[in-house]
């Protein structure tokens, strides 16, 4: 008697369970139902970039990231995408590298802000078809900023105005808010003691057009079953 085989079909007769490894390795999980198979993914903490962070930090690392977009653009299984942000922010060209292949992809694919969706969390929190916030999530929009040496030099406002106009123009084709109207929201000040920027919250960011609905799990569940089921045709 094959002791493995049955545990599997006594497995499959009560119905297939959530697996946890992904879980615990990745913060992902694949749920399957009558409306679709929906591949949940986290984007937690700092997004990690080139250099690594310190083993207390919790991360999102990009290298994990992004095979992973590819491998479910391609699945025949994966119907939809979900994104789940409570983010600080992080490496701007690995937030961005993420934040462009999600908008890229033809699977259906909603964001929820949950907690906070910071700095390059804002490209992140857009990059869906349809993004949401819940009512206490907030977002940081502020400058560029930058650690390590700095050469006093035109060169280096010029190169951070240009990496500015990255966000602000990948944000202003993915979301409501025109990129003008996003710039002041970057340069604002007296909105945060001793910075520049400001902080929104669920119903304002929707009202500055940067996010599309303030919504719950369920709210962004339905949207994605949504796309699904039009996508089925």
């Amino acid at each position: 008697m094959n002791t493995n085989d049955d545990n599997r079909e006594k497995d499959a007769a009560k119905g297939e369970p959530v697996p946890l490894q992904p879980i615990i390795d990745m913060g992902s999980t694949v749920v399957k139902s009558s409306r679709g198979t929906v591949y949940c993914l986290t984007i937690v903490g700092q997004v990690e970039g080139h250099t690594l962070l310190p083993d207390n930090t919790k991360t999102t690392k990009y290298e994990h990231v992004l095979p992973l977009l590819a491998a479910l653009e391609q699945s025949e299984q994966v119907e939809g995408l979900l994104l789940l942000l409570n983010t600080v922010g992080g490496d701007i060209e690995a937030g961005l590298a993420i934040a462009e292949l999600v908008a890229g992809m033809t699977l259906p694919t909603v964001t929820l802000v949950l907690g906070g969706g910071h700095s390059i969390g804002v490209p992140l929190a857009v990059c869906g078809k349809e993004t949401f916030i819940a009512p206490t999530a907030s977002m940081t929009v502020h400058p560029v900023r930058m650690s390590g040496t700095v050469i006093a030099a035109p060169e280096t406002y010029r190169y951070f105005e240009r990496i500015r106009e990255r966000i602000v123009q990948f944000v202003a084709a993915n979301s409501r808010v025109t990129a003008e109207r996003f710039r002041e929201l970057m340069l604002a000040s007296g909105d945060m003691a001793n910075d520049v920027g400001t902080v929104l919250y669920g119903e304002q960011a929707v009202a500055e057009g940067i996010i599309d609905r303030v919504g719950t799990l369920s709210d962004a569940l339905e949207a994605l079953y949504g796309q699904i089921a039009r996508r089925r045709g």
